[in-house]
């Protein structure tokens, strides 16, 4: 399927390794031109220099802190005066895990910043070249913890909740000028993240990597973890041409493991 997306630019971030990097090679397999952006300059050189190989595509590799609010002031003169983008891809690393109580307020603060005011501040940039070109798409990786809070992620389903309201909210906003804002929600990916959570989470309960895997693996209908391409190609159709007339939504990619409705 044409996904009508090619010689389109997208700013993608997150975009070295797990899923922001899957998302960045699929959005290239289709002919679209991305700016991918991470803290990890190396990293992003390397997943240029191959999406440039191996698709023919542009790719303009930018390293930049999302936490740094100076760095995303920036990168939104760019977006504004540099850049026309037509798809912008909010992506970032989470918190460390811990529970609700006894965060400090570093942590709160670095996590306001980097899941919250990052996302208001670069979609509020590439909004205005979008509404001036009367087509855009915005998509935001959250968490499956918005719906159902996950244990031992407090400050992530706490803040990442507040930017789904901050999206939610310009959704019906900007879909007269062309523009599409929405959500989409990973369950439990198979990425460094998952691992690095799953350790943690395993440590804590006393038992092994591969015990406590074995346990999170019964909870999923589809009994396994997803993996960053399959996340990648629901992503890629949600700021597709094709998905012009959906918007303000949260779309779970999450095997079934979320209960409600």
């Amino acid at each position: 399927m044409d996904l009508g997306i090619e010689e389109k630019w997208a700013l993608v971030l997150g975009a070295s390794q797990g899923i922001g990097a899957a998302i960045a090679r699929a959005l290239g397999e289709e002919g679209c031109n991305v700016i991918i952006g991470a803290r990890n300059s190396d990293g992003i050189q390397t997943l240029a220099s191959e999406i440039r190989t191996e698709y023919g595509v542009e790719v303009v590799p930018y390293a930049i802190d999302l936490t740094d609010a100076n760095a995303v002031a920036e990168l939104c003169h760019k977006i504004e005066d540099d850049w026309e983008i037509d798809i912008l891809l909010n992506n970032s690393g989470g918190p460390p895990p811990s529970g609700s109580r006894g965060v400090s307020d570093d942590v709160w603060s670095e996590s306001v910043q980097g899941l919250l005011m990052t996302v208001i501040r670069l979609t509020e940039s590439a909004v205005k070249g979008m509404a001036t070109r009367r087509w855009g798409r915005i998509l935001t990786v959250a968490s499956s913890g918005i719906v159902q809070p996950i244990p031992n992620l407090a400050v992530s389903n706490t803040v990442r909740s507040a930017a789904a309201g901050f999206s939610k909210s310009l959704a019906s906003e900007v879909a007269k000028d062309g523009i599409t804002v929405n959500i989409i929600l990973p369950g439990r990916i198979n990425t460094g993240r998952l691992t690095q959570i799953n350790t943690q989470n395993a440590e804590c309960q006393g038992m092994t990597l591969e015990a406590f895997e074995e346990a999170s693996l019964a909870t999923i209908p589809a009994g396994r973890f997803g993996t960053p391409e399959e996340f990648a190609k629901v992503a890629v159709f949600l700021m597709s041409d094709h998905a012009g007339y959906l918007t303000g939504s949260m779309v779970r990619v999450d095997g079934g493991i979320i209960k409600g409705i």
